[in-house]
């Protein structure tokens, strides 16, 4: 009896149906819930979260506004975060002229919209191989084509894009309507987008008639090296999306992103987004961003994940055996490494829990089969104080297996 499917699964749609049977990013968090120091997700600290400023700026948004801080539509402090967002974009060399901001419930719900308003089934997205899983799980709702191209130290390999799309076009097949990209410090490799490599970009968009989603969402969590302009401000053309997070750095349950856009497409992309925003949640948000809170907050980000990254490269060094290599990244949140050819991190997952430590392995982030050996470590949850033992322990499972 419970070995049958319930009643309504055959009317589910065959991506829906796909999903019973595979394990999916949700099922994944489970890996957290072992007795093990967890490497494996992107979670802020919990001490990080502002606990104390935003519970005042719940105070001051009931005692300014009242009801109509519950209210659809809410009150003067959610509209206050659009016009935050849209100087801080500005500060970075994005045009608040051509552009406009829509606000949306974190960086999922804005990929998720650009998708509804630019594809239909049977189109090319190309993305960085390895990438977001999450992602990966949204372009694979829209049934299009993922297509994969490589990564290295200076982000996405655009010749090898260059070649890609001239075979495409010379062979009479469809080019990408869009391309995702996260510039600065990759999820899952740590990887930023050169600034060469971002002209060429957009030069090659506008040959190949494609447009840019520049997903941000660690860009304010750089901690070394210098800057580089978003696509988004090198764009002359209104060929790039930039979206964006609040989830990384004030905390990621306020729900809360946006994106940047030619105002045409904002709206577009506006009117067919599911559902609005937490009103209350963005009047929390402007009053906490409004009053400084979260540019006096970046700063001790900024030295918390510099010494947490630090602390874990200091014990790769320690513990990795010779074969195995590692990015090093100047910002976000995570690590990826790459152990001998005969590891797989998919079988080895296991044993490393028993062994103390947790990860992702990296064949989530590859659209196709890939990353059979390597794995992503995030250095943003865990305590540093476990990091040395964590990685010796994972260097012992793994060394079992090569």
């Amino acid at each position: 009896m419970h070995d049958e499917e319930p009643a309504g699964t055959d009317l589910l749609t065959p991506q829906a149906r796909s999903t019973l049977e595979s394990s999916g990013y949700g099922s994944w968090r489970e890996i957290a819930k072992a007795d093990a120091v967890s490497l494996a997700f992107g979670f802020p600290f919990p001490e990080s979260f502002p606990t104390d400023e935003l519970a005042h700026s719940v105070e001051v948004v009931f005692d300014a506004e009242g009801p109509q801080a519950l209210q659809y539509g809410g009150g003067e402090y959610a509209t206050r975060l659009e016009s935050f967002v849209r100087e801080r974009e500005a500060a970075r060399g994005i045009d608040p002229v051509e552009t406009s901001v829509l606000l949306t419930n974190g960086a999922t719900h804005a990929i998720d919209s650009i998708c509804r308003a630019f594809l239909e089934p049977g189109d090319v997205v190309a993305v960085e191989r390895p990438t977001f899983m999450g992602s990966i799980s949204v372009f694979e709702n829209f049934g299009v084509e993922i297509d994969g191209l490589a990564v290295d130290d200076e982000g996405i390999d655009v010749d090898a894009l260059a070649d890609r799309l001239e075979t495409r076009r010379a062979a009479g097949e469809p080019t990408p309507t869009l391309l995702y990209t996260i510039s600065d410090f990759q999820n899952p490799t740590g990887a930023t987008l050169s600034l060469d490599r971002r002209k060429r970009l957009l030069a090659l968009a506008d040959e190949y008639d494609f447009v840019i989603v520049e997903d941000g969402a660690y860009t304010d969590l750089r901690f070394d090296g210098e800057s580089v302009p978003p696509l988004a401000a090198l764009d002359d053309s209104g060929r790039v999306i930039r979206v964006g997070s609040f989830a990384k750095t004030i905390a990621p349950g306020v729900r809360l992103g946006w994106l940047v856009a030619p105002e045409p497409i904002r709206d577009a992309i506006d009117a067919l987004a599911a559902g609005g925003t937490n009103t209350f949640t963005r009047s929390v948000v402007g009053h906490y961003c409004d009053a400084g809170h979260f540019d006096d907050l970046l700063p001790a980000l900024r030295e918390a994940y510099a010494t947490r990254r630090d602390r874990l490269l200091d014990a790769l060094e320690r513990h990795l055996p010779p074969e195995a290599t590692w990015t090093e990244p100047d910002g976000g949140f995570f690590v990826w490494i790459e152990l001998a050819d005969t590891v797989d991190t998919d079988e080895l997952l296991d044993d490393a829990i028993d062994a103390g430590v947790t990860y992702l392995p990296g064949s989530m982030f590859y659209p196709d089969d890939g990353g059979t050996n390597a794995l992503r470590l995030s250095f943003s949850y865990a305590d540093p104080d476990d990091f040395d033992g964590a990685i010796a322990s994972l260097a012992d499972v793994a060394a079992d297996q090569s």
